[in-house]
């Protein structure tokens, strides 16, 4: 029987990829990563009910090195961070690839909903999943060593409603627990507390239009984005929208024109399928956030890890720090963090 490591959270839908890959004929070795965030004991006593070992692994000086300072650093660089794009590839799978080497399993499964497909040489293909749940956009930092060894059991469910019924059926504990926020560490959903909090703060600075001109005072660059149009507390003509953060300056530049772009550059490239790169670059349906929106465009790999991102029709508000990634059909080709 093959081994297999299994990032187990005490969430369900790990819970439920456990009974799956059980199934399948894995041995299945499950792995809690403890980041200082709690759940460990939900964890074991999801492993105690599939009856499978659980091994926890103490990763909590990682995950600040690694996510939350540099979620914090993001704010403050005015970009927008993509925390769970960075720990996939620097927390979670290396964890989880580490532990497979350690007790000799050559596969690592997790609950995202994606799925692994290979080409007609046999490499591994990061694919969309067939729920509309698809978590690919989140994977697609992750280089292709590693997703050569991935197994994802819910890439095949329908939806979440199909996975909480089979944890249901099979009378696993967490069945009706709810979801994971979506950034795990803030359990509020309030990112900008937890910015002052770690003191973080930024100063206030003054709202400008394009030319200039001082429109209103701000509370702090961190507290917006690009494309953001509510909670800015300046009258207008309009509805105004944030077209631009001027670290330098320290002024949010605010419009009645909504924002678009029709190039945009990226850095930190990574390659899932580095074969569809032919003559310096590629076409491609382009995401510049998680969403279920993309657009047509074409990139040109430059080589030294960044790429020109240039859309066949101009996309809405990409802003600096997100992740772009790049798509064939339902195959993912890569990604890479959008420059300011």
């Amino acid at each position: 029987m093959k081994k297999i490591v299994l990032g187990l959270s005490g969430g369900v839908d790990s819970a439920v990829s456990a009974k799956l890959l059980r199934e399948m004929g894995y041995e299945v070795h499950g792995l809690y990563m403890d980041v200082g965030l709690g759940g460990l004991p939900e964890a074991q006593r999801v492993a105690d009910a599939l009856g499978i070992s659980l091994y926890a692994a103490e990763r909590e000086d990682l995950f600040e090195r690694e996510v939350r300072s540099y979620f914090e650093r993001a704010y403050q660089t005015a970009c927008t961070p993509n925390p769970c794009v960075v720990c996939n590839r620097k927390v979670k799978f290396t964890a989880l690839c580490q532990y497979a080497d350690e007790i000799g399993a050559e596969h690592i499964a997790t609950g995202h909903y994606a799925r692994i497909g290979r080409d007609a040489e046999g490499r591994a293909l990061l694919m969309q999943a067939r729920s509309p749940k698809d978590q690919s956009y989140m994977l697609a930092n992750l280089p292709r060593e590693v997703l050569e060894r991935c197994v994802f059991p819910l890439g095949a469910a329908v939806d979440k409603a199909e996975v909480r019924a089979l944890a249901r059926e099979n009378e696993i504990p967490v069945a009706d627990k709810k979801d994971s926020m979506d950034v795990c560490f803030i359990t509020d959903g309030d990112y900008c507390d937890w910015l002052e909090q770690r003191g973080a703060v930024l100063p206030e600075g003054n709202f400008v239009d394009e030319q200039g001109n001082v429109l209103g005072r701000h509370k702090g660059l961190h507290h917006y984005t690009v494309g953001q149009r509510k909670g800015l507390g300046v009258a207008a003509s309009g509805r105004l929208f944030v077209h631009e953060l001027r670290q330098d300056t320290n002024e949010v530049v605010l419009s009645l024109n909504d924002v678009f772009r029709e190039q945009i550059t990226v850095h930190g490239l990574n390659l899932c399928a580095p074969e569809y790169v032919q003559n310096g670059g590629f076409d491609c349906q382009a995401r510049v956030r998680y969403s279920k929106n993309s657009t047509a465009a074409h990139v040109t790999v430059h080589g030294d890890g960044t790429a020109t991102v240039t859309f066949a029709q101009a996309v809405r508000a990409p802003a600096a720090g997100q992740f772009a990634v790049f798509y064939d059909g339902e195959i993912v080709i890569g990604g890479g963090f959008i420059d300011g």
